[in-house]
């Protein structure tokens, strides 16, 4: 039996302007998201998400309430994941051009603003609600059912 891969990914807004990560190395895809990535056993969900942005992004967080889970799947074979999105704040470090991140996974991060966004390719399609509208910031987590993963 193969259990869904559980993650965790950060709504991270500086200036007004979101953060988002496009993880296909080698450019295979155009997809935008907001960082984050497996959680390891044995460490807390919230040790997961700052350990992700840090390799990732160069960044700590504070990490806050939780705002999304989002579920995705490969219909046509075995991968499912569940995503758990969080509210974070930058507390150390910042976005250069010369970061890289260890894995090599994350080749690209910017700060996006919600028109710029909109004008991209992104999952999940509550993210510029999660980050400039009312979604999750009253303490309550969306939750986007099972949907077939894209690329």
């Amino acid at each position: 039996m193969t259990f869904p891969r559980l993650a965790v990914r950060a709504v991270i807004k500086h200036l007004d302007r979101l953060l988002i990560v496009n993880a296909w190395p080698g450019g295979k895809s155009d997809l935008w998201c907001a960082p984050g990535g497996g959680v390891e056993r044995g460490a807390s969900l919230h040790e997961n998400l700052r350990r992700e942005i840090l390799e990732e992004c160069g960044l700590q967080i504070a990490v806050g309430a939780p705002c999304l889970v989002n579920e995705f799947h490969d219909p046509s074979g075995s991968f499912h994941q569940v995503d758990i999105y969080f509210h974070a704040e930058i507390t150390g470090g910042e976005v250069t051009s010369d970061w890289r991140d260890p894995a090599g996974i994350v080749t690209q991060r910017r700060f996006v603003t919600e028109t710029e966004l909109r004008n991209l390719r992104y999952k999940p399609d509550t993210l510029p609600e999660l980050a400039w509208g009312e979604a999750g910031w009253d303490g309550r987590a969306l939750y986007d059912p099972l949907e077939p993963i894209i690329r």
